[in-house]
């Protein structure tokens, strides 16, 4: 294994930790507002993905680049509707008659 693979792996694992260990400590009321938020953190990892899958570095790059995408993906889409059902809950419910 290469050295930059070794560290790109590195990182990774210590990001995933970091990363369970902050959401971990998030408050469950600030959990759908967070959500919404990550959207951007989400996109971002979206293109990072999409560069490494078509890279050519290889199948094993095109796969993780690929699993990256559809998770990263799965995040945004889940993040918008969230927030979207959130949004929904302050909206006043219609009145009888029109009103």
């Amino acid at each position: 294994m290469s050295e930059l693979l070794i560290g790109g792996i590195v990182v990774f694992i210590l990001s995933t930790f970091l990363g369970a260990s902050l959401i971990g400590r998030v408050p469950p009321t600030l959990h759908t507002p967070l959500m919404s938020g990550s959207n951007a953190v989400s996109g971002i990892t979206v293109v990072g993905a999409m560069l490494v899958a078509g890279a050519g570095f290889g199948w094993l790059s095109d796969v993780l680049g690929f699993l990256a995408i559809v998770f990263a993906m799965m995040n945004v889409a889940g993040g918008y509707m969230v927030t979207d059902r959130m949004l929904q809950m302050f909206k006043k419910a219609p009145t009888e008659g029109g009103k």
